[in-house]
């Protein structure tokens, strides 16, 4: 399992009976995650102190309870700043589990540009909600086109960049859709040197198009495959659907990109740490190709 381990404004505290305990900066949230099936004492006072609670309904959905919550905050990992804010379905605004990756790709990133400061690294972000692998890569000295379907997602996004002082970095913010932006990229013949990509279990693009991800994600990597560079450094593919495990991600990277470019692929679960019991919760996996 690859693990989250650098932060310092976020933690799972605990978890228990379908929900997890988290640190948000100095405010303390409790909310729904399938798989935590296990049931263990509510020994920290998180608990009942908390500041929101997501409560799951039985009908689908559910709704926030909040206590001495702001509308509005935000929470930093190493020099990144992120604005985050409860809304529908549980989420904040950020996967902090995915700062392992962030973490990879931008010492890629840094190696090659040391190598060579002057040659450009194109990367391209699909799915690229509200940012973190953006504003990594483009730290880390990147160019990095943003994708996403959501206008309010790519709004997001470049608030987080202003707030960690990215504004002018070379980013190109897109409301698009995935597979349709990546069709017009071959057309075009544009090619990058990294592609991230972050896809959801089930959406819509801007015109109504649907996406699942069972049917929809291995006719996708082998499109976006096409617009890797001859030259290219790194794929990554994250998922949060139970039945694409790290084995079937490393198939289908093995199938569609290492035969034309080589390589070696990876894949495992990505989890973060627990404090209150030193274990690791699983949060999905990656499957991830390097040169």
């Amino acid at each position: 399992m690859w693990i989250a381990d650098n932060w310092k404004d976020y933690e799972v505290l605990a978890t228990s009976n379908g929900e997890k305990l988290e640190r948000w900066g100095e405010y303390t949230l409790v909310r729904p995650d399938p798989q935590v099936i296990w049931n263990t004492p509510h020994s920290n006072k998180g608990w009942k102190n908390f500041n929101g609670h997501y409560h799951r309904s039985s009908k689908g959905g559910g709704e926030w309870e909040f206590r001495n919550l702001p509308e509005e905050w935000t929470i930093n990992y190493k020099e990144l700043t992120f604005n985050l804010k409860p809304f529908a379905f549980k989420h904040t605004g950020i996967f902090p589990e995915q700062a392992v990756n962030w973490d990879w790709f931008s010492s890629i990133i840094n190696k090659k540009k040391a190598e060579n400061p002057d040659k450009p690294f194109k990367v391209l972000n699909l799915f690229a909600y509200t940012g973190g692998a953006t504003l990594s890569a483009a730290k880390a000295g990147a160019q990095v086109t943003h994708v996403d379907a959501a206008k309010g997602m790519v709004q997001w996004a470049k608030e987080n960049a202003y707030a960690s002082g990215l504004e002018d970095a070379p980013i190109r913010w897109l409301v698009d859709d995935c597979v349709k932006f990546v069709e017009r990229e071959i057309r075009r013949g544009n090619t990058y040197d990294g592609i991230i990509m972050d896809p959801p279990s089930y959406g819509r693009g801007p015109k109504g198009e649907i996406w699942k991800i069972e049917e929809s994600i291995f006719p996708f990597i082998e499109l976006t495959a096409q617009i890797l560079d001859k030259d290219a450094s790194f794929f990554l593919i994250n998922s949060y659907t139970t039945g694409l495990q790290p084995a079937v991600l490393s198939y289908m990277i093995n199938t569609a990109i290492v035969p034309k470019f080589g390589g070696h692929v990876e894949s495992e679960e990505i989890g973060l740490p627990v404090r209150d019991d030193g274990l690791y919760l699983p949060c999905g996996a990656s499957g991830r190709w390097t040169r």
